[in-house]
Parts: C-alpha cells; sequence; structure tokens
C-alpha cells in the first residue's frame, strides 16, 4: 500500500515542485515596476538585435570583408570595458531617470541617423562603424545606472530571480530579434531594421514613466576620476566583490569567447557552404538563447532549495566540461545541445556573479562596483576572443574551445586569488548582505 500511494503522490509531487519552481522564478513580475521595465526593455532589445544582425550584414555584402564585421562588433562592445566605471560614478550621483531617459533618446536619434544613411545609400562601413561606436559609448554609460536601480524594483530576496531574468529578456532578443532582422531586410530593406530600433528605444522611455526610482544615494561631488578610484577601492575591500569581479575577469577571457566563435563551430559543422553557415549560426545562436532562457527560470529555484552559493559553484564547475563537449561535437546536433547546456549553465555563472555584487555592493557605491563588474567583462571577453580566433585557425576550433576551457580550470584551481575569489563569492552568494546595505 505504501508504495502505490508513493506511486500516486509522486507525479502531483513533481508538479507542484514544478510550479513552485516557476513562482519563484517569476516571482519579480510580481512587482510592476519591474515588469514595467522589463517588458520595455525586451522590446529594445530585440531592436537592438536587429539593428546587430542588419549593419554586420550590410557592410560584410558591402566590402566582402568579415573584417568589418568584427570592426562595427567592437565599435559596439568595447565602450562598455573604456567607459562603464564613468557611467558607474554618475549613477552614485545623478538621479536615474533622467538619465536613462535621455540615454535611450540618444540611442534611438543614432538608430534613426543609421536608417538615414543606408536609406540614402551613403554608408561607408567607416560612418556606419562610427555611429555604432557612438551608440555604444551611451549603452556603457547608461548600462550602470539600469543595474543600480534594482533594489528600486524588487526586495532583496528576488535579486537572483531578477536577475535571471534580466539575462533571459536579452537572450530572448537574441532568438527574437535576428529572425525579425531577416524578415524586414528581405522583405522591405535594410533601413527598415534601423527604424525598427530607433521606435523600440521608446518602449523604455515609456516604461520609465510609469516608475518609482529612489533619488540619488549620495551628495558627494568628488571628481569623477577620485569617485571611480573610491569606488574601485570600496570593490577591494568587499571580499564577495572583489572575488566576483576577479572570476568573472577569468571566465570573460577563457571561456566566453565561445560566443565570438559560433560562427566558425557553423563553418565546421557545415557542408553545404555560405547558406548552410548561415542556417548553422541562427540554429546554434539560438540554442545558446534557449538554454539561458531555461536557466532564467531553473537557477532561482534550484537556489531556493540548494541556496546561492552553491548553484554558482556548480555552474562554475559544469562550464568547463560542457565547453569541451561543444568544442568537440562532430554534428550540428550534437553542438546544438552541448550549447544549449552551456547556456544554461553560463546563465548560471553571469546571474550568480552579479547578484552576489548586488548583494555586497554598499549603497552608496553599488553603481561604482556594478560598472567595475560589467568592465572586467567588457575588457577580458573581446581580448579572449582576440586570442582564441587566431589560435582557433591554427590548431583548429575543438582544440581550442577545450584548451580554454582547461585554461579556466588551471586558472581557478592552482591561482590562489582565484580559489579564494571562488570561496568567497560563495560565500558572498549565500550571505543576505549587511543590514542596512539598500
Amino acid at each position: 500500500m505504501p508504495n502505490e500511494m508513493a506511486a500516486v503522490s509522486s507525479p502531483v509531487t513533481a508538479v507542484a515542485g514544478h510550479r513552485a519552481g516557476l513562482a519563484v522564478s517569476l516571482r519579480p513580475f510580481r512587482h510592476r515596476s519591474f515588469a514595467l521595465l522589463w517588458s520595455g526593455g525586451l522590446v529594445s532589445t530585440v531592436g537592438s538585435w536587429m539593428q546587430s544582425v542588419a549593419v554586420g550584414a550590410l557592410v560584410v555584402a558591402h566590402t566582402g570583408q568579415a573584417l568589418w564585421a568584427v570592426v562595427v562588433a567592437a565599435s559596439a562592445f568595447l565602450p562598455i570595458g573604456v567607459l562603464s566605471p564613468v557611467g558607474g560614478a554618475l549613477a552614485d550621483r545623478l538621479a536615474r531617470r533622467p538619465v536613462l531617459v535621455a540615454g535611450n533618446l540618444v540611442a534611438a536619434l543614432v538608430a534613426l541617423a543609421i536608417a538615414v544613411l543606408v536609406a540614402g545609400r551613403d554608408d561607408s562601413p567607416g560612418a556606419l562603424s562610427l555611429l555604432v561606436l557612438v551608440q555604444g559609448c551611451v549603452s556603457a554609460l547608461i548600462s550602470p545606472f539600469q543595474q543600480a536601480i534594482l533594489p528600486d524594483l524588487v526586495p532583496r530576496g528576488d535579486f537572483l530571480a531578477a536577475v535571471s531574468l534580466n539575462s533571459a529578456q536579452f537572450n530572448l532578443g537574441r532568438v527574437i530579434g535576428p529572425a525579425l532582422a531577416g524578415a524586414a531586410v528581405a522583405l522591405f530593406g535594410y533601413p527598415v531594421a534601423f527604424e525598427a530600433n530607433a521606435v523600440s528605444f521608446l518602449a523604455v522611455v515609456l516604461a520609465l514613466g510609469f516608475v518609482r526610482l529612489a533619488p540619488p544615494p549620495t551628495g558627494e561631488r568628488l571628481s569623477i576620476w577620485r569617485s571611480v578610484r573610491l569606488g574601485a577601492r570600496t570593490a577591494r575591500g568587499e571580499p564577495a566583490c572583489k572575488g566576483a569581479i576577479l572570476l568573472i575577469a577569468t571566465v570573460g577571457l577563457f571561456a566566453s569567447p565561445f560566443i565570438a566563435l559560433v560562427p566558425a563551430m557553423a563553418d565546421h559543422l557545415a557542408h553545404g557552404g555560405g547558406r548552410a553557415v548561415a542556417t548553422g549560426t541562427a540554429v546554434l545562436t539560438t540554442a545558446q538563447g534557449v538554454g539561458a532562457v531555461t536557466g532564467a527560470l531553473l537557477i532561482p529555484y534550484l537556489a531556493a532549495h540548494f541556496g546561492r552559493g552553491r548553484v554558482l559553484a556548480a555552474s562554475l564547475g559544469l562550464l568547463p566540461p560542457l565547453l569541451v563537449v561543444y568544442g568537440l561535437s562532430a554534428t550540428l546536433p550534437v553542438a546544438v545541445v552541448a550549447l544549449f547546456l552551456v547556456g544554461l549553465v553560463y546563465l548560471g555563472v553571469l546571474s550568480g556573479l552579479q547578484t552576489v555584487v548586488q548583494l555586497r555592493a554598499p549603497h552608496a557605491y553599488r553603481g561604482r562596483v556594478l560598472a567595475l563588474y560589467l568592465m572586467a567583462l567588457g575588457v577580458a571577453y573581446p581580448i579572449g576572443a582576440l586570442v582564441q580566433g587566431p589560435v582557433a585557425d591554427s590548431i583548429g576550433l575543438a582544440w581550442t574551445t577545450a584548451a580554454g576551457a582547461l585554461a579556466l580550470v588551471l586558472a581557478v584551481g592552482a591561482a590562489p586569488p582565484l580559489r579564494r575569489a571562488v570561496r568567497e563569492t560563495v560565500e558572498g552568494g549565500e550571505h543576505r548582505g549587511r543590514p542596512g546595505a539598500v
């Protein structure tokens, strides 16, 4: 009789557990401000991915050189590594809503300028790269503002779920945006993709009009440089924050380049020429995005049951072997499954480390400490990609990806500062923060 009862109740328990897990993961949506900004941000992210795909395809189509696609991508991403500390210093002294509104409006105007240039056929790769660089600088300056307002949107207990949902938003955009860009360009031409991106920024501006944000945390009037230095000193003095920044730089250097090398993996696995490479790239990109979205729903549930620190430690431990499996994939279906799992675990690493910073950074310095976290990833990832790309051309993509994963394991295992960083971030993930920190 007990066995029969177990057989009957297990499915019910499993369904209840699944619903409870989903409820934990989606709990930030119960807070109106978070739901509004998340929805507006999703629209903007889709538009940004539409522009990213369209401008890359446009410069390659016009020049026949993949180098210009790399230049455009670097123009969009590298400002994060340079300007994020300045944005962080500003985020701790300026009212956040006006800056976010102004930043999104400027980014919209730049997207509109790109649309006008392309429509007028005055779309040289240099001009496009310059406009993308301006947009990247705006994004780098306002990103710390976006990260620093999280405590105004959700309570402390929902931080991990909120960070995971924000990552899911980005990856949903990665799935939806490229498909819409392809359809828009095929049906209406390139300018429509850029016009759509310009309009998409207005969704965030509209959402900000209905959100209540706290005033700037301090009244300090230090110079920007002294403010940045004070933020760096604060990060060094908080072991969990320092550990998270060091770890994200290490992961960005050795593991994150798999993202830049997705087209190379598609080329490695393709057997039908250019269209097969394009299709493979789209499929692999989608697999990573779906994995990340799945992780965003699953990880908060796991963290609620096993602890944030343990989930972060497990994600860090699983990432290298999964990267090896992905790198050694011999067929596209195997690579898709492997990259789905990589995307899930990679989301666990990113959201876990960022949550540690959100929890442990002192309130008055949160913008600056978060900016240092963004800078670490923004610098390490491009450097790692620029190194691993030529290495992959020399020794093969499989060996390069495996070597990067092994280097991550050796760095974390052999370097005392990194071993200490793992311990401090895991402990920081479990700790709920100092009273009054928020």
